[in-house]
């Protein structure tokens, strides 16, 4: 196992992603991919597969919080069943071969993609931007489409799915609450299929390293799962006390300022 001081590291990490997650309503992905990025670069793991490892292991960690928040919107009927699962399975098909395909890119690449994204979502929170509402009718091909980009690009990103999702169903209509919801259903399969196809496409690359099951890090996910998992009730009860709007744009930078801080780690 880790030493003792790795173990400390990743449960504070848990706990800030965790707690961002309850008081926001956000993914944790913007804070955990970098901030691993660096953690396992610390730990001497290679250079060439960090970045994989922080997406691996982010998406893995997805699954657990994911699942906490589609029993709570669930609970409060905000989760449109019927979008959720027509973009279901393209989620899952852009996902797994997005993941799949990660392999074959370096992680610098990679890091610029995401520091790029993570530019975009600031700019999104900074301005407030909201798309134009659509007339076009929502249609299963449309929800399958959509599906394999938004799966594609969480996937590359461990973050998104939740800010993609909005803005698409914003854009066709649906009300913010629940947009939120069925995002939040749509958070599943998203790190189901990245999650498995990291796993996979990493099983030789990371064979011979201790702890692993492809581009999963068994001890970080571990610990950052239930470190989250706690965390997120406590940030909950913190939601009321402090402007929403504030509190993203604070994310939104900082999480830019983080993906900034790994891309000049791999230029």
């Amino acid at each position: 196992m880790p030493d003792i001081e790795w173990i400390v590291l990743y449960m504070a990490l848990g706990a800030i992603a965790g707690f961002m997650a309850g008081l926001l309503g956000l993914g944790g992905g913007g804070i955990l991919v970098p901030l691993l990025a660096s953690i396992f670069t610390m730990q001497g793991m290679s250079a060439d597969n960090v970045v994989h490892l922080a997406l691996g292991t982010s998406l893995a960690c997805m699954i657990i919080s994911s699942t906490a928040s589609i029993r709570a919107h669930a609970f409060r009927g905000a989760i449109m069943w019927r979008v959720a699962s027509g973009m279901a399975p393209g989620i899952v098909i852009g996902a797994f071969l997005a993941a799949h395909a990660a392999t074959n890119l370096n992680s610098t690449f990679i890091a610029v993609f995401f520091t790029l994204f993570m530019a975009l979502i600031t700019l999104q929170m900074l301005v407030d931007w909201q798309p134009k509402p659509s007339k076009q009718p929502v249609t299963l091909r449309r929800l399958l489409a959509a599906g394999v980009g938004i799966g594609s690009v969480s996937a590359l990103t461990a973050v998104g799915g939740g800010f993609l999702a909005i803005a698409y169903l914003s854009y066709k209509n649906s009300d913010i609450k629940t947009a939120i919801g069925t995002s939040a259903a749509i958070g599943f399969p998203i790190a189901i299929a990245g999650t498995a196809g990291y796993m996979i496409s990493g099983w030789s690359i990371t064979l011979s390293n201790p702890y692993t099951l492809g581009f999963i890090y068994m001890p970080a996910f571990l610990v950052i799962s239930i470190a989250s998992a706690i965390a997120a009730h406590y940030g909950a009860r913190c939601s009321h006390r402090l402007p929403e709007v504030f509190l993203k744009k604070t994310l939104a930078v900082i999480s830019l300022l983080l993906s900034i801080k790994m891309l000049a780690s791999f230029v």
